[in-house]
């Protein structure tokens, strides 16, 4: 009964699935979940290859627009918990605190140091599972990253797929850990 009276007593902040115009298809197939992570990987290799070529202002730029395309801010809130950020600021439910995480450079954010600028220059989707549902999917597994140096870095993570309302696949869920290793 406890549970029935928090879950009653919640506030739920406006996202509607129901969003997709009448006649977009809102189903998903395995195959364009795999194509949007790998169009995250490949657009954060990206603005992390722009920033080494030509800096942090035309980085931020690209990085505004992969946000802007990739997530679902313009629909409401995501749920995005980023690899490195810190209490207070652990969780970044609108763009501006995104574009943060991904480049640093926000006075309202000063513990990022811009994840997206580490010189990364390849990443790989290792997923663990695909849930495909009507009108969304999710997936979760390793994502691996290699910097300039060869090293390797990977975390943990959950991404929530859902489709606007003109069929274009956006994040709305984007959980991302370190992994734990025992010693």
């Amino acid at each position: 009964m406890r549970v029935k009276a928090l879950l009653a007593s919640a506030i739920l902040l406006p996202f509607s699935l129901t969003a997709v115009a009448e006649g977009v298809d809102s189903s998903f197939s395995e195959a364009e979940v795999l194509a949007a992570q790998n169009n995250w990987c490949d657009a954060l290799v990206n603005i992390s290859s722009t920033y080494e070529a030509q800096g942090h202002e035309v980085a931020q730029a690209l990085a505004k627009e992969v946000i802007d395309s990739a997530y679902a801010y313009q629909v409401g809130p995501v749920l995005f918990k980023p690899t490195l950020t810190v209490n207070p600021q652990t969780f970044r439910t609108d763009s501006e605190g995104a574009l943060s995480y991904f480049v640093a450079g926000n006075e309202n954010y000063p513990q990022d140091s811009g994840f997206a600028l580490k010189n990364w220059t390849k990443c790989e989707v290792e997923n663990a599972g695909v849930f495909i549902t009507d009108d969304s999917a999710s997936t979760m597994g390793k994502v691996h990253f290699t910097n300039a140096d060869g090293e390797v870095t990977s975390v943990d993570k959950t991404w929530k797929f859902v489709k606007d309302e003109q069929g274009t696949i956006r994040i709305a869920l984007h959980h991302s850990s370190l992994e734990y290793i025992s010693e």
